[in-house]
């Protein structure tokens, strides 16, 4: 099974800005694969602004993309004007959050958002009703979907301090149950760490990439570095083969440099027959 993640689309109310474009190019590259993904997983920061008019252009967006979409919303999202252009069917419980089962695997949205706040959050009824959805999957494996990491990925500006309650309270729903791992956004980088015995794997984004600049910061002293570039727009691929799970980084390229013809055809035969594939 393979699952598609998009992350921090960033979209605007003009339709103008370069992000929608940036977006339906990752669509069109994805829906271009074979095997084709079965999930699109969005996992937040759909708009940048939150407005009615960000949304609509997510949803005409997606009209041709042919396989199920789930959500996540991130901190610059608007649950109320997400709800007015995607309806209630996203939504348990107040929060766009939701589960489905598909080849054996629990997979789980959660809704990260607090709005106001940049930083992640995770209530008593989130967790509430979190602890419940593992429970009601048995020993299936769970994979989590959410906007904001639970963990410190070393860019201090958007690190959350694994201290916070939001995070005490994840980690306190998600114990005991079989996670094979939990995929996130808001750093619009991909990476891959380790929480509490299990493993977080971060998106990159459609949008922009966040600069690696890993020294420490002074808040009254800002110093000229770099905070956020942009290379070509990326996504994630999530593929669960029945025991575990494998994330593959990728970007739209930006031409292809060879092809399976006549000219490559013979390395190939030869590789795959290394490998017993042929």
């Amino acid at each position: 099974m393979l699952i598609a993640q998009v992350t921090d689309l960033h979209l605007h109310e003009d339709p103008a800005h370069p992000n929608l474009a940036r977006f339906t190019r990752v669509l069109a590259h994805l829906a271009a694969l074979r095997p084709l993904p079965d999930l699109l997983v969005l996992s937040g920061d759909l708009a940048d602004d939150g407005a009615i008019e960000s949304y609509r252009q997510l949803q005409e967006a997606l009209a041709a993309w042919p396989q199920p979409v789930r959500f996540a919303l991130g901190n610059h999202d608007d649950r109320a004007h997400f709800r007015s252009v995607f309806g209630d069917s996203h939504f348990t419980e107040g929060f766009v959050q939701g589960v489905t089962d598909l080849a054996g695997l629990r997979l789980v949205v959660l809704d990260s958002l607090e709005e106001g706040r940049h930083g992640g959050a995770f209530c008593a009824s989130r967790a509430g009703w979190l602890r419940q959805a593992l429970q009601d999957g048995g020993d299936k494996p769970a994979l989590v979907f959410l906007h904001h990491p639970p963990v410190d990925v070393g860019l201090p500006w958007i690190d959350p301090r694994p201290d916070q309650a939001w995070i005490a309270r994840l980690d306190a729903a998600l114990q005991g149950a079989p996670i094979a791992a939990i995929c996130t956004g808001h750093v619009h980088l991909g990476g891959v760490f380790h929480w509490q015995g299990r493993q977080v794997a971060t998106c990159p984004s459609s949008s922009s990439d966040l600069s690696l600049a890993f020294a420490p910061m002074n808040a009254a002293q800002p110093d000229g570095r770099p905070l956020v570039e942009q290379g070509e727009p990326a996504f994630a691929l999530h593929r669960w083969d029945g025991s575990g799970l494998a994330s593959i980084f990728g970007r739209v390229p930006q031409r292809v440099l060879a092809h399976w013809d006549g000219a490559t055809a013979q390395v190939v035969a030869d590789m795959l027959q290394e490998s017993g594939r042929a």
